[in-house]
């Protein structure tokens, strides 16, 4: 079995998603996985892997259907993939939140209560080596919102905004510096501004 699943499989689970937990979480997935997609092809990446990355890699929220907020949806995802036997996506799950591996560094509330789902995230953040997909992943999470693709700055001060005070810790500039970076990489690598890729939607998402 392949480590992670076709592009048809990763649309049945995500699909699957939707019908537990409805909301906005599915549409930035879709818009996570385009811009993977994209960038992965100016790249020389795989562009499948690059879409099912982004497209699963909040597949956790699936579990959040009473919107009580207190599921780990970064846990939750990674213990469906490894069920369904995808490790890559798993560490996916795992590592988008993550672009500085510290779990202190997560924006939002407390990440989990729970020891054991703690120290598994813990562990993987101490020994994981990111590659080209998960800083790719966590880039794109970073410009793909629910209504479309846009700038980092749109997008990190709207989740800090929807999040509150809460989300603010000693981490937060460092953790923005962190996403930045992350398109700097990728601007050289695929030798162009990435988001001239999107040029026309992210003009239309700050004028309309």
């Amino acid at each position: 079995m392949k480590p992670y699943p076709t592009r048809n499989e990763a649309e049945d689970i995500l699909c699957w998603g939707q019908a537990q937990n409805p909301g906005p979480w599915i549409n930035h997935c879709r818009n996570a996985a385009r811009a993977a997609e994209t960038i992965a092809a100016h790249c020389g990446m795989d562009t499948d892997r690059a879409y099912v990355s982004g497209l699963l890699h909040d597949i956790g929220y699936y579990a959040n259907a009473d919107r009580s907020g207190k599921v780990c949806h970064v846990y939750t995802g990674y213990a469906l993939m490894m069920e369904k036997g995808y490790p890559v996506i798993a560490e996916i799950c795992l590592s988008h939140s993550f672009p500085i591996q510290d779990i202190r560094s997560y924006t939002g509330s407390q990440i989990t209560k729970d020891e054991s789902e703690r120290a598994v995230i813990e562990k993987y953040l101490t020994e994981a080596v990111y590659d080209d997909y998960h800083n790719l992943v966590q880039l794109c999470d970073g410009i793909g919102d629910a209504s479309g693709i846009c700038t980092l700055e749109q997008r990190l001060i709207d989740a800090h905004r929807r999040h509150g005070l809460a989300s603010v810790n000693e981490y937060t500039f460092a953790k923005w510096d962190a996403y930045f970076a992350l398109k700097d990489y990728f601007d050289g690598k695929c030798g162009a501004n990435v988001y001239g890729f999107f040029r026309e939607e992210i003009a239309k998402g700050i004028f309309a």
